[in-house]
């Protein structure tokens, strides 16, 4: 790691090392559901590529992106937005231990937020589990095809009002809610990771 981690640097070992700030249960939707370290560290390294800036992750889970995004770039300001209350006060949980103060969990559905409140965006599938029944964290919150298309509808027109200059960070997104005014930059991971930028009018 360079000079610009910040504390918490000593949880950015390994995935292993960072899973095990959360309780076991928690630990068993890493694999599937929490952001794995080299990918949240090339993704930071995008959304951080210009001047300070607010960086939404929406659907965060049990913060693992926005938690390491802040000890790499620490000069940045992180965001997550989770609508599972148990999950989001498992990311309170690991903040404190982790001890970084650049990052806000904000309890709720993405659909609350006005998006222009934010710089620029990470997006690790939250949609999908209305599409995947196998692939749901739990059954706490409703699922539907028809969820999913309206957060995708909802999400793109959002993105489509952001300024010029915009990033996308995406992993294993179906790409349908970037909107056509992005451009894709770059595609990483076997074309899991793709970085997006908006482009002028």
């Amino acid at each position: 790691m360079d000079s610009h981690v910040n504390q918490g640097n000593e949880f950015l070992t390994t995935d292993i090392v960072f899973d095990n700030i959360y309780p076991h249960s928690i630990q068993l939707l890493a694999r599937q559901h929490w952001t794995p370290l080299r990918v949240a560290r090339l993704a930071t390294d995008f959304l951080t590529a210009g001047p300070p800036s607010r960086i939404l992750d929406i659907g965060s889970g049990a913060g693992k992106f926005c938690l390491a995004a802040a000890c790499f770039a620490p000069q940045y300001y992180f965001y997550g937005i989770e609508q599972r209350g148990h999950i989001l006060e498992e990311a309170k949980n690991a903040q404190e231990k982790i001890g970084v103060t650049n990052v806000s969990f904000l309890h709720g559905n993405f659909t609350q937020l006005d998006l222009s409140q934010f710089d620029h965006f990470y997006f690790f599938n939250s949609f999908y589990e209305n599409l995947n029944d196998e692939g749901r964290i739990d059954n706490d919150i409703d699922y539907s095809e028809d969820l999913y298309r309206y957060y995708v509808r909802y999400l793109h027109n959002g993105l489509r009002l952001m300024p010029e200059g915009t990033r996308i960070a995406t992993y294993h997104s179906l790409y349908e809610e970037v909107p056509l005014s992005y451009d894709l930059v770059d595609s990483l991971e076997g074309g899991n990771l793709n970085f997006w930028i908006k482009r002028g009018s």
